[in-house]
């Protein structure tokens, strides 16, 4: 009998241990509002290390477009490019701190995952960032001259195609940071594949509804064009089929 209960009781250590044992709901705020404030810390250095090459990141990179698309720029508001150059700052922190900002998440997570889904932090970290900055290159090199060049040659030549800078920067958030999100997607299938919450058979069965929602999203990440529309709408169907893919062979590992 206490060979029994001594067997008992060392596998429900086992299993709390690989499930990484149980926290209450004050634990769990308590462990977000540290998540939070290291992911906070991160942002912070990431936009003064922005803050020291502006005038770089301000003249080679935000106004690149506009230039090369022959887009004029006017500044309508008194502290405008004050605005702009805090604004350009603090975006680029959050770049930056990408793979900080997706590790406090996983720490978050961890939690609540069994021991051998824990083993993948740092390679979702990783792939989570690549996903990321690789959706915010190709909107900035294929999407953003696209826009641009649309907008600028659209429309009769008697009214001068003149943008407003916080337009401008607001065109660009948009499309950067919602391709980049949107390349998160292989990601998410491999993370919700392994969770055993989705499956590819899922996927296929409703590839047909996941392509409306596809330019439903594509319409409200892009402004009102159907040419920005199209351009990320294309790749966003080719990361769904990607996503299945991933699936399958995650599936099949497992």
């Amino acid at each position: 009998m206490a060979d029994q209960e001594v067997t008992t009781n060392n596998s429900e250590v086992d299993e709390e241990e690989e499930l990484g044992g149980e926290m209450s709901f004050l634990d769990h705020l308590e462990e977000l509002r540290w998540r939070l404030i290291y992911s906070l810390i991160g942002l912070v250095v990431g936009a003064a290390i922005c803050w020291i090459f502006i005038n770089f990141l301000i003249n080679n990179i935000l106004l690149k477009p506009a230039i090369d698309s022959g887009t004029k720029l006017q500044n309508l508001r008194p502290f405008g490019q004050v605005f702009l150059y805090v604004q350009v700052a603090i975006i680029g922190g959050i770049i930056l701190s990408l793979p900080n900002i997706f590790y406090q998440l996983w720490k978050f997570i961890a939690p609540a995952l069994r021991k051998n889904e824990r083993k993948y932090a740092l390679l979702v970290v990783f792939y989570s960032t690549i996903c990321f900055l690789i959706g915010i290159v190709f909107a900035y090199f294929v999407m953003l001259p696209f826009v641009f060049k649309f907008a600028e040659q659209f429309g009769t030549k008697e009214i001068a195609n003149q943008f407003a800078i916080d337009e401008y920067l607001s065109i660009i958030i948009s499309i950067m940071l919602g391709a980049g999100i949107i390349f998160e997607l292989p990601m998410i299938s491999f993370f919700l594949t392994k969770l055993g919450i989705l499956k590819p058979e899922h996927m296929k069965k409703y590839r047909k509804h996941a392509i409306v929602v596809v330019f439903v999203v594509s319409a409200f990440l892009t402004p009102p064009d159907p040419v920005s529309q199209i351009i990320l709408a294309v790749p966003l169907v080719l990361l769904y089929e990607i996503s299945i893919f991933i699936s399958k062979i995650t599936v099949k590992k497992s």
